[in-house]
């Protein structure tokens, strides 16, 4: 989507940067973690869909804190109390006379604090990946040491401006090099070296357990389990110390939450926050499916050997991640040496195949590539139905490089733009009518 207008509300003398997406009912104010840029966000796809679904039942409100981003800089060390203030001009700015907050990882602390001071400018608070204290201490055993504060932040510092380790942050896509380039560069957008360095000290002393027993609006704490920038337990914590509030542990590793299953906790966030969720999951749906294929992936493998057709094949599986994640897809199984992915609707499964077919050829690889739009049924995590299989016939018919369309797919994709050649009626094997087959030409 285009990116939306960056505005100002002032603080005292301090100007905050602040950006409003959608115009749904409920007002939801996301208070992001640690460095933030509300522009530069949107250069990353994954991020980007992550502000858009959250856009899609409610108006979006996000800013970046007093020190980040596109706020004024130079305001020495905020404090928490500042941070809490922040929220309130930017909602005021906006008019949002009642929000749900939305705080993440230290978000949090300020989404905590301003529940408990304004109960009745808050709808609802949810926390997700959040934190009571930094510091370990002989009650809250899973915060840092000095010393190990210390080396994290000399190593932030020695290592600012590289490509960033997500081993820890992100590992679903810690491999990927454009991810860790794009956030490397968000960082350096969102702060100079010693802001991140006074942010990260701030930090270390944050503590709002005393203020947990005073939140009383209807409160949720969700955490990915494997987290490891900060452990499930200090959710459970949260939400024990809360009153009233609900945990809920999702599956997953990542703590940056639009990486992972980013569908899951944004469902988790819009049930609790409006009532309803609009993202569940059918057993049964309509699906765009495409299935994709490694042209001689025998002969390829003979010529460059087992050392570089396995660097070759992890390049590939994380291409494939990071595109089917850009477009809303799901990257449901390997099959063989191709793929079988979902998507919403066909413009983009037809974006995805192009674009894989450009990293494959990059990587010295040809694709065939089938699409298909049927009924499935969900099985755990993989999908059964006639629409599976036919995909599976239509792919079969591809030459290198060419992606094969079922009729129902160009019927979809009328104004789209696109071109397609018919090829004629095929009898299929297990397809009692045969399917038309065509060709995406441009």
């Amino acid at each position: 989507m285009q990116r939306p207008e960056t505005r100002y509300a002032r603080c005292g003398d301090v100007a905050i940067a602040y950006q409003v997406v959608g115009d749904g009912p409920t007002d939801l104010l996301y208070a992001q973690g640690w460095l933030s840029n509300v522009e530069y966000a949107w250069e990353s796809p994954e991020c980007a869909r992550f502000l858009t679904s959250l856009s899609r039942f409610s108006r979006l409100i996000f800013f970046d804190k007093r020190g980040t981003g596109m706020s004024d800089r130079n305001v020495g060390f905020p404090t928490l109390e500042q941070r809490t203030e922040d929220v309130k001009t930017v909602l005021d700015a906006v008019g949002s006379k009642q929000a749900a907050l939305f705080g993440v990882s230290e978000g949090g602390n300020m989404s905590s604090l301003f529940a408990a001071t304004h109960p009745e400018r808050v709808s609802a608070l949810v926390l997700y990946g959040c934190f009571a204290r930094s510091k370990r201490a002989p009650d809250y055993p899973w915060g840092r040491t000095h010393e190990e504060n210390e080396r994290e932040v000399e190593s932030l510092l020695a290592q600012w401006g590289r490509s960033f380790d997500l081993d820890d942050g992100a590992p679903s896509v810690a491999s990927d090099p454009v991810v860790q380039s794009w956030f490397a560069a968000y960082l350096r957008f969102a702060a100079s070296p010693h802001a991140a360095e006074l942010i990260s000290r701030l930090n270390f002393e944050i503590d709002i357990r005393a203020i947990l027993p005073a939140i009383h609006v209807p409160s949720l704490v969700l955490h990915r389990a494997g987290d490891r920038w900060h452990a499930a337990e200090e959710g459970r914590y949260l939400a024990e110390h809360i009153p009233g509030a609900e945990f809920r542990l999702l599956p997953g590793d990542d703590h940056i939450p639009w990486y992972g299953d980013q569908d899951e906790l944004i469902g988790q966030v819009e049930e609790f926050v409006t009532g309803t969720r609009t993202t569940a999951k059918p057993g049964r749906a309509l699906m765009t499916l495409l299935m994709t294929d490694i042209v001689d992936s025998t002969r390829t493998l003979s010529a460059v050997g087992d050392e570089r057709w396995r660097s070759i094949l992890e390049q590939l599986d994380v291409n494939v991640s990071r595109r089917v994640a850009a477009l809303g897809g799901q990257k449901i199984k390997h099959t063989g040496d191709g793929y079988l992915l979902t998507f919403a609707g066909p413009t983009p499964a037809i974006e995805c195949a192009r674009a894989l077919a450009r990293d494959a050829k990059a990587l010295g690889l040809e694709l065939r590539t089938g699409i298909h739009i049927g009924e499935c049924e969900r099985r755990a995590d993989d999908l059964s139905g006639l629409a599976v299989h036919l995909t599976a016939r239509i792919m079969a018919e591809a030459a290198p490089n060419s992606i094969l369309t079922s009729r129902t797919v160009k019927d979809l994709a009328v104004g789209s733009g696109l071109d397609f050649t018919f090829l004629g009626h095929r009898e299929m094997k297990g397809i009692p009518e045969g399917c038309d087959i065509y060709e995406l030409t441009s």
